[in-house]
């Protein structure tokens, strides 16, 4: 199958389908506080600048936030700073990730590509199509708790599925590890964050380590292994002076080992005096030499030049991109520890612009946390997360969780099974109701009613992904080799994870 041929015939496809919805409307979150820019005469956005890029705070905020710069110097370590909560983004990061997964018909057949060409280009798509979700102005999400995890699932509309499962695993420093499978459509996707903030006078970076991963199951595209891919760094500008914007910057690369193909990904900031706000370029590699460049605008229009090609072609539009909505059980029947459940008080209060609730909502989970921790300490126990476990290359965080052989009928079943148990599973979208129950034959997941004090949790997460892992897997989902114990000893000494009474 032609690229170009894929690509309209995979738009089409889940532009069709149920749950699809405008970035315009999805893609707007409710400001905490502060009045998000409107440009006036003499008060105008930054020449250039997206007006979502931009936000002006009241005075009472901004007076708020130069005391607690004032405590800063620049090169500072932000991590162990609590940031007031009228800069937060009233979701948690765990949740944030899944933006990445909001435009499937991107990689959904993508393994048929003959070309490895095509095949990169659609993971290049993917990756860059994720960043024009974000909230209006400039937040940041939630800082996930240890133990915290999201969960939900994307329903298609040819009838195929894909979960999604993200989970802190440590605390200090903050890692956060998500995995995401469609084993109809041919996919897996893990990948792991390890934000670092820092302070930088006027401005504030926060700098984005770690890996995400992506994997055919299927087809030609089988025999590629993963797909590697950095992120690029985020900057708050202007929190002493100016109107504050946010922008990416620094570079990023995607790269496929097997198939020698790689693109490393320039996320250009604006300079003083030249350039535009949210602009990329990069040169696509491959064995023999350059195979493309690629330009554009991230929140609006991205193109790709093939070298030998007749001219430019889109690589994605955000402003014309359709949004596939996730689906999620309703907080009443999530665990305590859930992401949307955990910080509903938070949230509540931020979208009702109420400062001082959401401020002691926040308190009260992050006093929560250290309580525990004090208590782990004193009992002689070691943090040891649920869903993933420091496994791939310098211990990179994976799922405790292979995909079975067998049909895909029967993978999709062991993903969900792994990842809600007997918990209620969200609502087919516009069925209406409350969430869906797993089957009454589904073994129960021994943690499905673990208390909100996550000092302890259990070592597997279902009765079906203990028998699944002793079943014959499929092919690892990474080609790296494994930690070696020094890796993972290590990963393990940065968590507060099991009582000796769970072992």
């Amino acid at each position: 199958m032609g690229l170009s041929n894929f690509v309209a015939k995979a738009s089409s496809a889940v532009g069709g389908g149920q749950g699809a919805a405008s970035p315009s409307s999805s893609s707007k979150t409710a400001s905490a506080s502060g009045t998000p820019m409107q440009p006036g005469a003499e008060d105008k956005i930054p020449d250039g600048a997206s007006a979502d890029d931009v936000e002006q705070l009241d005075d009472e905020p901004r007076n708020m936030l130069l005391a607690l710069i004032s405590q800063l110097r620049p090169g500072m370590d932000l991590a162990r700073i609590t940031f007031p909560v009228f800069v937060l983004e009233p979701r948690s990061m765990l949740e944030r990730v899944t933006d990445f997964h909001s435009h499937p018909e991107l990689l959904h057949g993508a393994f048929n590509l003959e070309a490895p060409e095509d095949r990169f280009l659609q993971v290049l798509r993917y990756y860059l199509a994720g960043w024009h979700i974000k909230p209006k102005g400039v937040k940041k999400p939630y800082n996930p708790v240890l133990g915290e995890f999201f969960r939900c699932r994307y329903d298609y509309a040819d009838g195929s599925a894909a979960y999604y499962i993200a989970e802190q695993v440590s605390h200090h420093p903050p890692i956060s590890a998500w995995y995401f499978a469609s084993p109809e459509q041919g996919l897996e996707l893990c990948g792991e964050l390890r934000p670092k903030s820092k302070f930088l006078g006027n401005s504030a970076a926060n700098i984005m380590e770690g890996e995400s991963h992506v994997r055919f199951l299927d087809g030609v595209g089988a025999k590629d292994g993963e797909y590697d891919i950095t992120m690029p760094n985020m900057y708050a500008r202007g929190i002493l002076f100016g109107k504050m914007v946010l922008e990416l910057g620094d570079s990023s690369i995607v790269r496929n080992e097997t198939t020698g193909l790689s693109c490393d990904v320039e996320f250009k900031t604006k300079g003083f005096f030249s350039g535009s706000y949210n602009a990329i370029a990069g040169k696509i590699k491959g064995p023999k030499g350059d195979v493309g460049e690629i330009s554009g605008h991230w929140n609006e229009l991205m193109e790709v030049s093939r070298k030998g090609g007749k001219g430019k072609e889109v690589l994605f539009d955000a402003t014309k991109a359709d949004v596939v909505q996730k689906s999620v059980s309703p907080e009443a029947q999530q665990q305590p520890n859930e992401s949307r459940r955990l910080w509903t008080k938070v949230t509540a209060a931020i979208k009702a612009k109420d400062l001082d609730a959401a401020t002691d909502a926040k308190t009260e989970i992050e006093d929560a946390q250290r309580e525990q921790a004090r208590e782990r300490d004193a009992r002689g126990e070691q943090w040891r997360p649920r869903f993933f476990k420091p496994s791939g290359k310098a211990g990179e965080w994976r799922p405790v969780f292979s995909l079975p052989q067998g049909d895909k009928a029967s993978q999709r079943e062991a993903v969900r099974e792994w990842i809600y148990g007997s918990d209620p599973e969200p609502s087919l979208p516009g069925a209406g109701g409350g969430a869906r129950t797993a089957p009454a034959a589904a073994p129960a997941a021994p943690n499905s009613t673990a208390p909100l004090d996550t000092s302890s949790t259990s070592t597997t997460s279902s009765a079906a992904a203990a028998s699944a892992e002793q079943a014959e897997p499929s092919t690892p989902f990474y080609d790296a080799p494994a930690a070696s114990p020094e890796q993972a000893a290590a990963a393990v000494e940065q968590q507060p994870a099991v009582p000796p009474s769970a072992l």
